[in-house]
Protein backbone atom coordinates (compact mmCIF):
# COMPACT_ATOMS: atom_id res chain seq x y z
CA UNK A 1 0.00 0.00 0.00
CA UNK A 2 1.35 3.59 -0.57
CA UNK A 3 0.66 6.55 0.85
CA UNK A 4 -2.32 7.73 2.93
CA UNK A 5 -4.67 9.58 0.86
CA UNK A 6 -7.01 11.56 2.61
CA UNK A 7 -10.14 13.17 1.33
CA UNK A 8 -8.79 16.68 0.75
CA UNK A 9 -5.03 18.11 1.03
CA UNK A 10 -3.26 21.55 1.14
CA UNK A 11 -0.62 21.96 -1.78
CA UNK A 12 2.31 24.08 -0.43
CA UNK A 13 4.95 25.07 -2.76
CA UNK A 14 8.66 26.22 -2.12
CA UNK A 15 7.26 29.73 -3.59
CA UNK A 16 4.81 29.93 -0.92
CA UNK A 17 7.33 28.75 2.19
CA UNK A 18 9.88 31.63 0.63
CA UNK A 19 6.52 34.54 0.30
CA UNK A 20 5.64 33.57 3.85
CA UNK A 21 8.88 33.65 4.70
CA UNK A 22 9.56 37.01 3.32
CA UNK A 23 6.61 38.50 5.01
CA UNK A 24 7.99 37.25 8.44
CA UNK A 25 11.14 39.57 7.81
CA UNK A 26 8.94 42.70 6.82
CA UNK A 27 7.89 45.43 9.05
CA UNK A 28 3.63 44.01 9.44
CA UNK A 29 2.81 40.47 10.40
CA UNK A 30 -0.89 41.61 10.45
CA UNK A 31 -2.91 44.62 9.64
CA UNK A 32 -0.16 45.49 6.40
CA UNK A 33 0.01 45.80 3.06
CA UNK A 34 0.10 42.52 2.34
CA UNK A 35 -3.99 42.44 2.91
CA UNK A 36 -4.71 44.79 0.43
CA UNK A 37 -2.83 43.42 -2.01
CA UNK A 38 -4.34 39.85 -1.77
CA UNK A 39 -8.04 41.41 -2.05
CA UNK A 40 -6.86 43.62 -4.88
CA UNK A 41 -5.52 40.61 -6.66
CA UNK A 42 -8.49 38.53 -5.23
CA UNK A 43 -11.04 40.54 -6.46
CA UNK A 44 -8.84 40.80 -10.39
CA UNK A 45 -9.08 37.41 -10.34
CA UNK A 46 -12.87 36.82 -9.66
CA UNK A 47 -14.27 39.78 -11.62
CA UNK A 48 -15.49 41.78 -8.58
CA UNK A 49 -14.93 45.43 -7.55
CA UNK A 50 -14.00 45.02 -3.59
CA UNK A 51 -12.43 41.82 -2.03
CA UNK A 52 -12.60 42.15 2.39
CA UNK A 53 -9.94 39.43 3.82
CA UNK A 54 -10.42 38.46 6.85
CA UNK A 55 -9.84 35.68 9.46
CA UNK A 56 -11.84 32.77 8.28
CA UNK A 57 -14.74 31.81 6.46
CA UNK A 58 -17.23 31.42 8.93
CA UNK A 59 -16.23 34.98 9.65
CA UNK A 60 -17.14 36.42 6.27
CA UNK A 61 -21.14 34.74 6.81
CA UNK A 62 -21.23 36.97 9.82
CA UNK A 63 -19.64 40.53 8.55
CA UNK A 64 -22.23 39.74 5.58
CA UNK A 65 -25.32 39.31 7.65
CA UNK A 66 -24.21 42.70 10.11
CA UNK A 67 -23.38 44.64 6.59
CA UNK A 68 -26.73 43.76 5.40
CA UNK A 69 -28.54 44.67 8.44
CA UNK A 70 -29.83 41.49 9.18
CA UNK A 71 -31.23 41.17 12.49
CA UNK A 72 -34.19 40.60 15.11
CA UNK A 73 -37.54 39.15 13.81
CA UNK A 74 -35.65 38.88 10.33
CA UNK A 75 -35.48 35.80 8.53
CA UNK A 76 -32.81 33.83 6.52
CA UNK A 77 -32.89 30.76 4.06
CA UNK A 78 -30.15 28.49 4.13
CA UNK A 79 -29.95 24.77 2.33
CA UNK A 80 -30.06 22.07 4.97
CA UNK A 81 -26.94 20.21 3.09
CA UNK A 82 -24.25 22.70 4.59
CA UNK A 83 -21.42 23.35 7.07
CA UNK A 84 -23.39 24.53 10.39
CA UNK A 85 -21.73 28.41 9.42
CA UNK A 86 -23.81 28.89 6.73
CA UNK A 87 -26.89 28.93 9.48
CA UNK A 88 -25.39 29.84 11.95
CA UNK A 89 -24.56 33.41 11.23
CA UNK A 90 -28.21 34.08 10.98
CA UNK A 91 -28.57 33.25 14.66
CA UNK A 92 -24.94 35.56 15.19
CA UNK A 93 -27.42 38.55 14.38
CA UNK A 94 -30.46 37.45 16.25
CA UNK A 95 -32.18 36.10 12.86
CA UNK A 96 -33.90 33.07 12.85
CA UNK A 97 -33.62 30.32 9.90
CA UNK A 98 -35.58 28.50 7.51
CA UNK A 99 -34.46 25.32 5.56
CA UNK A 100 -34.56 24.89 2.29
CA UNK A 101 -34.55 21.54 0.79
CA UNK A 102 -32.05 20.28 -1.80
CA UNK A 103 -31.78 18.30 -4.97
CA UNK A 104 -30.98 14.78 -3.94
CA UNK A 105 -28.58 14.48 -6.43
CA UNK A 106 -27.14 17.53 -6.53
CA UNK A 107 -26.94 18.59 -3.01
CA UNK A 108 -27.94 21.97 -4.06
CA UNK A 109 -30.45 24.30 -3.02
CA UNK A 110 -32.69 25.06 -6.13
CA UNK A 111 -35.38 27.25 -7.35
CA UNK A 112 -38.13 24.74 -6.59
CA UNK A 113 -36.82 24.16 -2.90
CA UNK A 114 -36.41 27.91 -2.38
CA UNK A 115 -39.98 28.70 -3.67
CA UNK A 116 -40.94 26.03 -0.72
CA UNK A 117 -39.02 27.32 1.66
CA UNK A 118 -40.75 31.10 1.33
CA UNK A 119 -43.94 29.33 0.71
CA UNK A 120 -43.29 27.63 4.14
CA UNK A 121 -42.70 31.09 5.77
CA UNK A 122 -45.48 33.04 5.05
CA UNK A 123 -45.46 37.20 6.74
CA UNK A 124 -42.16 36.87 7.99
CA UNK A 125 -39.41 39.04 7.01
CA UNK A 126 -37.40 37.68 4.67
CA UNK A 127 -33.97 39.29 4.71
CA UNK A 128 -31.37 36.96 3.07
CA UNK A 129 -31.29 34.04 1.00
CA UNK A 130 -27.75 32.16 1.27
CA UNK A 131 -27.37 29.50 -1.35
CA UNK A 132 -24.48 26.91 -1.44
CA UNK A 133 -22.17 26.24 -4.23
CA UNK A 134 -22.19 22.88 -2.61
CA UNK A 135 -18.94 20.64 -3.52
CA UNK A 136 -18.16 23.74 -6.52
CA UNK A 137 -20.97 23.27 -8.29
CA UNK A 138 -22.83 26.30 -8.72
CA UNK A 139 -26.74 27.17 -8.09
CA UNK A 140 -28.97 28.38 -10.03
CA UNK A 141 -28.21 32.25 -9.67
CA UNK A 142 -30.48 34.18 -11.60
CA UNK A 143 -33.74 32.28 -10.78
CA UNK A 144 -32.70 32.23 -7.10
CA UNK A 145 -31.66 36.22 -7.14
CA UNK A 146 -35.10 36.90 -8.47
CA UNK A 147 -37.09 34.85 -6.09
CA UNK A 148 -35.00 36.51 -3.28
CA UNK A 149 -35.54 40.17 -4.72
CA UNK A 150 -39.06 39.51 -5.23
CA UNK A 151 -39.37 38.40 -1.44
CA UNK A 152 -37.33 41.85 -0.65
CA UNK A 153 -34.26 39.68 0.25
CA UNK A 154 -30.87 39.81 -0.29
CA UNK A 155 -28.78 36.97 -2.05
CA UNK A 156 -25.61 35.99 -0.45
CA UNK A 157 -23.28 33.15 -2.15
CA UNK A 158 -21.64 30.91 0.06
CA UNK A 159 -18.99 30.10 -2.14
CA UNK A 160 -16.07 28.38 -0.36
CA UNK A 161 -16.10 25.39 -2.58
CA UNK A 162 -16.16 27.39 -5.41
CA UNK A 163 -13.35 29.50 -6.06
CA UNK A 164 -12.37 28.67 -9.97
CA UNK A 165 -15.92 27.62 -10.25
CA UNK A 166 -17.43 29.12 -13.64
CA UNK A 167 -21.20 29.43 -14.49
CA UNK A 168 -22.42 30.41 -17.60
CA UNK A 169 -26.25 32.04 -17.64
CA UNK A 170 -27.37 33.58 -20.67
CA UNK A 171 -24.39 32.37 -23.24
CA UNK A 172 -22.51 34.73 -20.53
CA UNK A 173 -19.42 33.27 -18.30
CA UNK A 174 -19.70 34.07 -15.19
CA UNK A 175 -16.43 33.64 -12.11
CA UNK A 176 -18.06 32.86 -8.83
CA UNK A 177 -17.81 35.49 -6.63
CA UNK A 178 -18.27 38.35 -9.74
CA UNK A 179 -21.35 39.81 -7.82
CA UNK A 180 -23.17 39.83 -11.23
CA UNK A 181 -26.25 38.28 -9.01
CA UNK A 182 -25.71 38.75 -5.15
CA UNK A 183 -24.95 41.39 -2.46
CA UNK A 184 -21.76 39.12 -1.29
CA UNK A 185 -19.93 36.34 -2.25
CA UNK A 186 -18.28 34.47 0.63
CA UNK A 187 -14.83 32.09 0.52
CA UNK A 188 -12.66 30.33 2.39
CA UNK A 189 -9.69 29.15 2.65
CA UNK A 190 -9.24 26.97 5.10
CA UNK A 191 -6.44 23.94 4.21
CA UNK A 192 -8.87 21.61 2.24
CA UNK A 193 -10.21 24.38 -0.22
CA UNK A 194 -9.21 25.49 -3.31
CA UNK A 195 -7.03 27.99 -1.87
CA UNK A 196 -5.13 27.63 1.50
CA UNK A 197 -4.02 30.25 3.54
CA UNK A 198 -4.46 28.22 6.83
CA UNK A 199 -7.15 29.98 8.35
CA UNK A 200 -8.07 33.04 6.66
CA UNK A 201 -11.48 34.06 3.91
CA UNK A 202 -13.19 36.49 1.65
CA UNK A 203 -15.88 38.57 1.20
CA UNK A 204 -16.44 39.67 -2.23
CA UNK A 205 -18.95 42.17 -3.58
CA UNK A 206 -19.94 45.09 -6.16
CA UNK A 207 -21.43 47.57 -3.90
CA UNK A 208 -19.18 49.53 -2.20
CA UNK A 209 -21.15 50.83 0.34
CA UNK A 210 -21.45 47.30 1.41
CA UNK A 211 -17.70 46.96 1.09
CA UNK A 212 -17.21 49.55 3.52
CA UNK A 213 -19.24 48.30 5.99
CA UNK A 214 -17.84 45.22 6.13
CA UNK A 215 -14.26 46.42 6.75
CA UNK A 216 -15.64 49.08 9.03
CA UNK A 217 -17.10 46.09 11.46
CA UNK A 218 -14.41 43.67 10.37
CA UNK A 219 -11.84 46.04 12.82
CA UNK A 220 -13.93 46.43 15.63
CA UNK A 221 -16.23 49.14 13.93
CA UNK A 222 -13.30 51.57 14.42
CA UNK A 223 -13.23 54.80 12.09
CA UNK A 224 -10.58 57.15 12.36
CA UNK A 225 -11.25 61.01 11.13
CA UNK A 226 -8.69 61.40 8.05
CA UNK A 227 -5.88 64.39 8.86
CA UNK A 228 -7.00 64.13 12.39
CA UNK A 229 -4.92 62.91 15.25
CA UNK A 230 -2.96 60.06 14.59
CA UNK A 231 -4.36 58.43 18.05
CA UNK A 232 -7.54 59.30 17.61
CA UNK A 233 -10.67 56.54 16.64
CA UNK A 234 -14.26 56.20 17.39
CA UNK A 235 -16.62 53.20 17.26
CA UNK A 236 -19.72 54.73 16.22
CA UNK A 237 -20.89 50.73 16.38
CA UNK A 238 -20.03 47.85 17.30
CA UNK A 239 -17.69 45.08 15.56
CA UNK A 240 -15.40 42.59 15.80
CA UNK A 241 -11.84 41.69 15.28
CA UNK A 242 -11.74 39.51 12.19
CA UNK A 243 -8.77 40.78 11.03
CA UNK A 244 -6.25 38.50 8.80
CA UNK A 245 -2.45 38.82 9.75
CA UNK A 246 -0.29 40.07 6.61
CA UNK A 247 1.81 36.50 6.68
CA UNK A 248 -1.43 34.40 5.78
CA UNK A 249 -2.13 36.94 3.04
CA UNK A 250 1.66 36.57 1.27
CA UNK A 251 0.42 32.61 1.27
CA UNK A 252 -2.30 33.33 -0.17
CA UNK A 253 -1.10 36.15 -3.05
CA UNK A 254 1.62 32.69 -3.77
CA UNK A 255 -1.27 30.45 -3.98
CA UNK A 256 -3.93 32.55 -5.77
CA UNK A 257 -0.95 32.68 -8.74
CA UNK A 258 -1.14 29.07 -8.90
CA UNK A 259 -5.11 28.79 -9.41
CA UNK A 260 -5.97 27.94 -12.65
CA UNK A 261 -3.14 25.16 -12.14
CA UNK A 262 -4.93 23.73 -9.10
CA UNK A 263 -8.29 24.39 -11.07
CA UNK A 264 -7.52 22.57 -14.30
CA UNK A 265 -6.17 19.27 -12.18
CA UNK A 266 -8.47 19.57 -10.60
CA UNK A 267 -10.75 18.85 -13.43
CA UNK A 268 -8.22 16.77 -15.38
CA UNK A 269 -8.75 14.19 -11.88
CA UNK A 270 -12.69 14.73 -11.82
CA UNK A 271 -12.88 13.75 -15.23
CA UNK A 272 -10.68 10.54 -14.58
CA UNK A 273 -12.96 9.49 -11.89
CA UNK A 274 -16.00 10.14 -13.51
CA UNK A 275 -14.25 7.81 -16.60
CA UNK A 276 -13.09 5.00 -14.08
CA UNK A 277 -16.34 4.68 -12.27
CA UNK A 278 -18.32 4.35 -15.13
CA UNK A 279 -16.38 1.55 -16.05
CA UNK A 280 -15.60 -0.45 -12.91
CA UNK A 281 -18.17 0.43 -10.80
CA UNK A 282 -21.17 1.89 -12.49
CA UNK A 283 -23.05 1.62 -9.17
CA UNK A 284 -21.41 4.37 -7.92
CA UNK A 285 -21.66 7.82 -9.73
CA UNK A 286 -20.68 11.12 -9.26
CA UNK A 287 -23.23 13.70 -7.70
CA UNK A 288 -25.30 15.57 -10.46
CA UNK A 289 -24.03 18.28 -12.06
CA UNK A 290 -26.05 21.37 -13.98
CA UNK A 291 -25.16 22.18 -17.08
CA UNK A 292 -24.62 25.41 -16.99
CA UNK A 293 -21.78 24.87 -14.33
CA UNK A 294 -18.33 24.09 -15.24
CA UNK A 295 -17.13 23.33 -11.48
CA UNK A 296 -13.67 23.72 -10.10
CA UNK A 297 -14.38 20.50 -7.48
CA UNK A 298 -13.23 21.41 -3.62
CA UNK A 299 -14.80 17.78 -2.96
CA UNK A 300 -15.28 14.97 -4.91
CA UNK A 301 -18.73 13.28 -3.85
CA UNK A 302 -20.50 10.55 -5.14
CA UNK A 303 -23.53 9.03 -4.26
CA UNK A 304 -23.90 5.24 -3.23
CA UNK A 305 -26.73 3.09 -2.30
CA UNK A 306 -25.71 1.94 0.91
CA UNK A 307 -29.20 -0.14 1.89
CA UNK A 308 -29.34 -1.55 -2.02
CA UNK A 309 -25.51 -3.00 -1.74
CA UNK A 310 -26.26 -4.43 1.78
CA UNK A 311 -23.76 -2.63 3.12
CA UNK A 312 -23.62 0.35 5.69
CA UNK A 313 -21.72 3.38 5.15
CA UNK A 314 -19.74 3.14 8.03
CA UNK A 315 -18.36 -0.38 6.78
CA UNK A 316 -17.10 1.39 3.31
CA UNK A 317 -15.52 4.07 5.25
CA UNK A 318 -13.64 1.92 7.87
CA UNK A 319 -12.57 -0.48 4.81
CA UNK A 320 -11.36 2.52 2.83
CA UNK A 321 -9.77 3.52 5.37
CA UNK A 322 -7.97 0.64 6.39
CA UNK A 323 -6.50 0.53 2.69
CA UNK A 324 -5.36 3.94 3.09
CA UNK A 325 -8.23 5.81 1.37
CA UNK A 326 -9.33 8.35 3.58
CA UNK A 327 -13.14 9.89 3.39
CA UNK A 328 -15.75 12.42 4.71
CA UNK A 329 -19.36 12.78 4.16
CA UNK A 330 -20.49 16.30 3.14
CA UNK A 331 -22.64 16.91 5.19
CA UNK A 332 -25.26 15.82 7.80
CA UNK A 333 -28.17 17.75 7.39
CA UNK A 334 -27.97 21.22 9.00
CA UNK A 335 -31.81 20.72 10.30
CA UNK A 336 -31.65 17.46 12.11
CA UNK A 337 -29.00 19.33 14.40
CA UNK A 338 -30.24 19.21 18.10
CA UNK A 339 -29.67 23.20 18.31
CA UNK A 340 -32.06 23.75 15.63
CA UNK A 341 -34.91 20.95 16.12
CA UNK A 342 -35.08 22.22 19.31
CA UNK A 343 -35.88 25.71 18.76
CA UNK A 344 -37.82 24.89 15.54
CA UNK A 345 -38.58 21.03 14.98
CA UNK A 346 -37.95 18.61 13.03
CA UNK A 347 -38.33 19.82 9.30
CA UNK A 348 -39.18 17.77 6.65
CA UNK A 349 -36.86 17.67 3.99
CA UNK A 350 -36.53 14.56 1.86
CA UNK A 351 -34.13 16.35 -0.75
CA UNK A 352 -31.78 16.94 2.23
CA UNK A 353 -32.06 13.26 3.87
CA UNK A 354 -31.56 11.78 0.50
CA UNK A 355 -28.78 13.35 -0.54
CA UNK A 356 -27.50 12.40 3.13
CA UNK A 357 -28.03 9.02 3.18
CA UNK A 358 -25.74 8.13 -0.61
CA UNK A 359 -23.16 11.08 -0.33
CA UNK A 360 -19.38 9.92 -0.03
CA UNK A 361 -16.96 12.19 -0.52
CA UNK A 362 -13.69 11.03 -2.02
CA UNK A 363 -9.85 12.18 -2.16
CA UNK A 364 -9.58 15.24 -4.17
CA UNK A 365 -6.49 17.48 -4.41
CA UNK A 366 -3.84 18.67 -6.98
CA UNK A 367 -0.99 16.48 -6.35
CA UNK A 368 -2.79 13.32 -6.70
CA UNK A 369 -2.08 11.14 -9.29
CA UNK A 370 -3.78 9.70 -12.09
CA UNK A 371 -2.96 6.14 -10.35
CA UNK A 372 -4.43 7.66 -6.83
CA UNK A 373 -7.32 7.70 -8.51
CA UNK A 374 -7.50 4.12 -9.85
CA UNK A 375 -6.41 3.16 -6.18
CA UNK A 376 -10.06 4.61 -5.22
CA UNK A 377 -12.18 3.52 -7.74
CA UNK A 378 -10.54 -0.12 -7.68
CA UNK A 379 -11.02 -0.12 -4.08
CA UNK A 380 -14.58 0.97 -4.08
CA UNK A 381 -15.23 -1.57 -6.56
CA UNK A 382 -13.34 -4.71 -4.77
CA UNK A 383 -15.83 -3.51 -1.37
CA UNK A 384 -19.18 -3.07 -3.84
CA UNK A 385 -18.41 -5.84 -5.74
Amino acid sequence: MSGFLPYGRQTIEDDDIAAVAEALRGDFLTTGPTVEAFETAFAQKVGAEHAIAVSNGTATLHLAMMALGVGEGDVCVAPSITFLATANCARYVGAEVVFADVDPDSGLMTPDTLAKALNGAPGKRIKAVLPVHLRGDVCDLPALKAMASASGAALVEDAPHALGSIATFGGIPHPVGDGAFSSFASFSFHPVKTLATGEGGMLTTNDPALAAKARLLRSHGMVREPGGDPWWYEMPELGFNYRIPDVLCALGLSQLTKLDRFVARRRELTALYAKLLAERTPRVRLAASPAYSNPALHLLTVLIDFEAEGLSRRTVVDTLKAGGIGTQVHYIPVHRQPYYVNRQGLADLPGADAWYARCLTLPLYPTMTDGDVERVVDALAGILG
